[in-house]
């Protein structure tokens, strides 16, 4: 199992579980729904945030958003 915020760029994976169970209610209203793939797009030069493809949209998140986020 593998954090969202440890994927490299171009790299896929599929929502598993939140690890933040506060985080993961705004998460899941944004898109990001257990089973869904999510694709890691770009890194910002300082290394945060992140973009990543969900649900058919872009996404901007927080390293440490991305950190409560298991795929599998």
């Amino acid at each position: 199992m593998k954090k969202l915020s440890e994927l490299e760029v171009g790299k896929k994976g599929v929502i598993k579980e939140f690890t933040d169970l506060e985080m993961s209610v705004k998460l899941m209203e944004m898109g990001c729904l257990p089973g869904e793939e999510i694709k890691l797009e770009r890194i910002a030069p300082l290394g945060d945030p992140i973009a990543v493809a969900v649900s058919g949209y872009m996404l901007s998140l927080r390293k440490q958003e991305a950190s409560t986020i298991i795929l599998q």
